[in-house]
């Protein structure tokens, strides 16, 4: 019981600084006084000597001083004995001052180094932040934040924003990359055919033109698509949330998509649970969602596949699906779906496969927007996949 006890509180003692810098005061206050108490030991005996031996070499000057009483008034021997006393006590008392000064400011420079010198190391740490230096980490003593003083959990806190803006510094370079990479390919079709043009290498007719004008369309959906990405990503947009059927929605996406799923001949199926409650959302933006998954499960279907669209209550929530019996995707790709210009196929060219990559890192974000959540399945390459998210019920 006692070793529990013991254990708790220096445990208690190790978590929190305020504890720290009181016993730290404490131990300051406490050598002080035993150094004060070990200098007046030394220092009494001595001067108390010294003070008596002056008493007795002056007493015969005091002794006449007494009996010559009409020249003044002398000191009795009592009050004589008590001002050297009091002289002595006053000289060790002094020197026991000073020696336990300079102890206890010794000792508190070097506890002081214990709370100024991590304070020291996260302003250096984010002076190099500041700077660019994005891989700057704090040495940390204790790596177990649970257990760690407020400090330690400063620490704890600091490395984890610089692990963070790091993230969001990679992020930002790849990002600049993508878009340069995206912009460049259809700039450089439109280039080329206008200078093949110029040099009478391509015939000017329709056929040339629409070309251009088919490259022109894919730059602009891709620059729409970065500020619908940039808009979102910052939330300068407003949610007109109000009840929705998600049954309704579901079947007004399938509808607007209709002919082109017939067009590929895709059958395009629904299975809605009945009596579903509503959610709470925007309708613009749900189904900007649902025409996104439709889309990709129209694309990545072969002609004569199957698409399915379904809702179904779990809990709480209301979990719509689209399931397709498409290419599939491989595992190791699956976390990354919802990742900016991430691409399964890294040769598959948007003229080819469509789409801006894009689409559903903005699905994901609206669908976080309102508070759910959104994922992905796969078996694997060849054996479909199925998107889905889950909203929660109106309250």
């Amino acid at each position: 019981m006692k070793q529990w006890f013991v254990a708790r509180f220096w445990h208690k003692i190790q978590r929190h600084l305020g504890i720290k810098l009181f016993l730290s005061y404490l131990v300051v206050i406490l050598v002080g006084l035993i150094a004060q108490a070990i200098a007046v030991e030394v220092a009494i005996p001595g001067a108390y000597q010294r003070h008596m031996m002056d008493m007795q070499a002056g007493r015969a000057a005091m002794m006449g001083s007494m009996m010559n009483a009409g020249k003044g008034t002398a000191q009795t021997p009592a009050m004589e004995f008590f001002s050297n006393f009091r002289s002595g006590v006053n000289e060790a008392l002094a020197i026991a001052a000073l020696a336990a000064l300079l102890v206890a400011l010794i000792i508190s420079i070097l506890m002081s180094r214990a709370v100024i010198a991590p304070v020291q190391s996260i302003t250096h740490a984010s002076q190099r932040i500041a700077d660019g230096h994005f891989e700057q980490r704090l040495q940390l003593a204790n790596h177990n934040p649970e257990s760690a003083d407020e400090l330690a959990q400063l620490a704890h806190a600091f490395n984890q924003m610089a692990e963070r803006l790091e993230n969001t510094e990679q992020r930002r370079r790849q990002l600049l990359g993508d878009v340069s990479h995206e912009l460049r390919t259809p700039l450089t079709a439109i280039k080329g055919s206008m200078e093949a043009l110029i040099d009478g290498v391509l015939p000017a007719e329709a056929a040339t033109f629409a070309q251009i004008e088919q490259e022109a369309d894919r730059l602009q959906r891709l620059v729409n698509d970065l500020q619908e990405l940039s808009r979102v990503e910052a939330g300068a947009y407003e949610l007109d949330r109000r009840p929705l059927a998600l049954n309704d929605l579901a079947q007004t996406a399938m509808q607007r998509l209709e002919r082109q799923f017939r067009q590929k001949n895709i059958a395009l199926h629904a299975g809605f649970a009945p009596d579903l409650p509503p959610v709470q959302g925007d309708e613009d933006r749900l189904l900007q969602v649902l025409l996104n998954l439709l889309n990709n499960a129209c694309q990545y279907t072969p002609e004569g596949g199957e698409v399915r669209v379904q809702t179904a209550l779990n809990g709480s929530e209301v979990v719509l699906s689209v399931s397709d019996n498409g290419i599939g995707i491989p595992t190791e790709h699956i976390p990354h779906l919802f990742t900016r210009f991430y691409r399964v196929d890294k040769s598959r060219s948007r003229q080819a496969g469509g789409g801006s990559g894009i689409g559903l890192t903005i699905a994901r974000l609206l669908i976080e927007t309102h508070g759910g959540r959104i994922w992905v399945e796969s078996p694997g390459p060849g054996l479909g996949s199925v998107f889905a998210f889950a909203l929660p019920v109106v309250s």
